[in-house]
């Protein structure tokens, strides 16, 4: 039941899929979503019946109401805080490469087994258009409605604008070509083909660009959700991975440049909820609660799933003091076990005060830092050719980890070194160590995913560098075809 002043009733269908994305997992998102929605709805004091829905909901969901579209938006990023594009993928992706070793008996990850009806490529999929879509109805119910001031106009929809090329710069690492879809017509959306990855860029570039002109700058509290300068920061992620340098040079400057960030001086702080390298985190669900990722990677004994290989624990270079604070390790039976250790609180936290003990989060998940913008501006400059700005730019990280100056001083000695910077700056972080050989793979430059992962994987194949387009989703829309190399 809806108030019938504020709010549109969306219609109500019956059909057997929508964009692609089966009943079952539409279900899913349709039933934490609509539990937001009616939370939000039952404060209303007028109330008309309404007819239970059968199966789906259609995009004419229009939300003319400021509470209800922010708690839509508060939903999103639950969703990609805790859902299938949270940073289990730093799991995920932290097996697929040379980052974590696995204790357990399969995974199809670690062994480079996946297939086209993978589960872990099905949730990818279908968790990020369930996003896409409920984005896109934000948009469109912004665009449509007469009840919300300009103000909120334009901060909604650059948030979600935001959000759609975020996932979309998930989807595309992953799956290489795929849908742009930017409506919620479910008719039209169910026959889409696959865009291809430069299209793909365009679209994230374009929809990133419009949310920059309509979000402010205003970083207090505590950066949970998006304004410009996470805007800028995902620019100049995707600018680097689109080759577009200069581009992505100029992005990372605007937010190195700002003069509001700045890399924490002492490494056992900078995942701190109010680290001042922060850009954009997630917000815990709940007071007292910290990051999925210490639950994962603490180590009390030996492992029974996951821990950095031994042989990571060689990248870091004498007197690195990202190995002293960011790894652990832990001897049982005579072995040693090394585990990611930059987020160091697992468990529910509480500080004492007085005789009681208050729960307190310490720290939150963080999506985007300033030291990945520095390492983003060094590789475009070293792109470029601007030798002393990506070696003044690489030192900067170094230095704050306790290294002396780089010694390489021409374009490929750069990469490379920024290459081994980044592994060793950003490991067990989203992804980012396998988005970058696969980066490295497509640009042919050594290091790469087959080079690296040749010897250490042995079901490893070029055409791992996508992962394949699940199987379901394809059965339900031809128009997907053709499957990415090596899954048909």
């Amino acid at each position: 039941m809806w108030s019938k002043n504020k709010y549109k009733l969306m219609k109500i269908i019956n059909e057997k899929q929508l964009w692609g994305i089966s009943i079952t997992r539409f279900r899913i998102w349709k039933s934490f979503y609509v539990t937001l929605l009616i939370g939000s709805f039952m404060a209303c004091d007028d109330f008309v019946e309404v007819d239970q829905p059968n199966n789906l909901l259609t995009s004419e969901l229009v939300f003319e109401d400021v509470a209800t579209i922010n708690a839509v938006l508060r939903g999103i990023y639950a969703d990609l805080r805790d859902g299938s594009l949270s940073d289990d993928l730093s799991v995920q992706l932290g097996l697929y490469t040379d980052e974590l070793d696995y204790f357990n008996t399969q995974n199809t990850l670690f062994d480079h087994t996946i297939i086209a009806s993978d589960g872990t490529v099905f949730s990818w999929w279908g968790g990020a258009y369930n996003l896409i879509y409920v984005a896109n109805a934000v948009l469109e119910s912004v665009e449509n409605s007469t009840f919300i001031t300009q103000e909120n106009q334009d901060q909604f929809r650059g948030e979600a604008l935001f959000i759609r090329g975020y996932v979309y710069s998930l989807l595309v690492e992953l799956f290489g070509p795929v849908p742009y879809i930017t409506n919620t017509n479910y008719i039209a959306n169910t026959i889409v083909s696959r865009n291809d990855v430069n299209e793909v860029y365009d679209n994230i570039i374009k929809d990133l660009e419009e949310a920059l002109e309509l979000l402010d700058n205003d970083i207090s509290g505590e950066r949970i959700r998006p304004y410009k300068a996470v805007v800028e920061a995902l620019l100049a992620r995707v600018n680097l991975y689109a080759e577009n340098w200069q581009d992505a040079e100029d992005m990372a400057s605007n937010v190195i440049d700002s003069g509001v960030f700045a890399l924490e001086s002492n490494m056992d702080e900078v995942f701190l909820k109010e680290a001042s390298g922060t850009i954009w985190q997630f917000i815990p669900p709940s007071v007292g609660e910290n990051t999925s990722n210490a639950e994962t990677f603490i180590l009390f004994a030996k492992p029974t799933n996951v821990a950095l290989y031994e042989s990571f624990i060689d990248e870091f270079e004498f007197g690195d003091q990202r190995l002293a604070s960011w790894v652990g390790s832990i001897t049982d039976d005579g072995n040693t076990y090394y585990y990611a250790f930059k987020y160091k609180e697992k468990g529910i936290t509480s500080i004492s005060s007085g005789s009681n003990e208050d729960l307190i989060s310490f720290e939150y998940p963080v999506v985007f830092r300033l030291a990945e913008q520095y390492l983003i501006r060094a590789e475009a400059r070293a792109e470029l050719n601007k030798i002393a700005g990506a070696q003044s730019d690489l030192n900067v990280v170094r230095n704050r980890a306790g290294l002396r100056n780089t010694m390489s001083s021409t374009t490929q000695e750069l990469l490379d070194a920024i290459l081994r910077e980044r592994r060793v700056e950003l490991f067990t972080e989203y992804g980012h160590r396998w988005f970058d050989l696969k980066r490295w793979f497509t640009l042919e430059r050594p290091e790469n995913a087959a080079e690296v992962l040749t010897p250490l994987k042995p079901n490893w194949k070029d055409t791992n560098v996508l992962f394949p387009v699940p199987e379901s989703e394809i059965l339900l829309n031809p128009n997907l075809l053709p499957q990415n190399d090596g899954y048909q």
